[in-house]
């Protein structure tokens, strides 16, 4: 069944939240799962995009990448939803060497840049905000005490807005799109 009626008076459950326990939905804990199944959920449509391109880092399609970001969020949300799951050093690593594949590619950044150019760029423009959004969610549930999470679980949650932002730009990059400073 798609739906049980228990969470009809504003309430949910967790993995921590304790036999019949239930919590506000509007509690840190659940805007934190919301803000990453957010992200999850618009990574969806990246990947959707991103598999009609032939683009690949480190020989692995832009599609992947974003899937092994999709299956890491969900750990991320069952971490932050109570569960005995963590990400580990070796993902955060493993997207740092993503993000220099990327970079060997590109000029070096020397402004900041007005998103858009391809569709693609722009989704993915759009998922680093959302990335953002998610971690300073994940801080403020923590800061709050409603969740503990470990150190590489912060850490590759602010590696993620990095590699959004420079699949972005190697997107345009590939496309011939030229980047655009803002015009301050």
């Amino acid at each position: 069944m798609l739906y049980t009626r228990k969470g009809d008076d504003g309430t949910t459950k967790v993995f921590d939240s304790g036999p019949g326990a239930r919590m506000s939905k509007s509690s840190c804990q659940t805007e934190t799962l919301g803000a990453l199944d957010e992200l999850n959920s618009f990574l969806g449509l990246v990947k959707v995009k991103a598999a009609s391109m032939s683009w690949t880092v480190n020989a692995r399609p832009f599609s992947e990448i974003i899937e092994w970001v999709q299956n890491s969020l969900f750990i991320v949300q069952a971490e932050v939803a109570g569960a005995n799951k963590t990400i580990v050093i070796d993902k955060v690593t493993e997207m740092e060497s993503i993000v220099d594949g990327i970079e060997k590619e590109m000029p070096p950044i020397k402004t900041f840049f007005v998103s858009g150019g391809t569709e693609l760029a722009a989704l993915l423009d759009v998922s680093r905000t959302l990335a953002r959004k998610a971690e300073r969610r994940v801080v403020a549930s923590m800061e709050s005490g409603e969740v503990k999470v470990s150190v590489a679980t912060l850490a590759f949650l602010n590696r993620l807005s990095s590699l959004l932002y420079a699949m972005a730009r190697l997107t345009n990059h590939k496309s011939g799109i030229k980047e655009v400073a803002p015009g301050y």
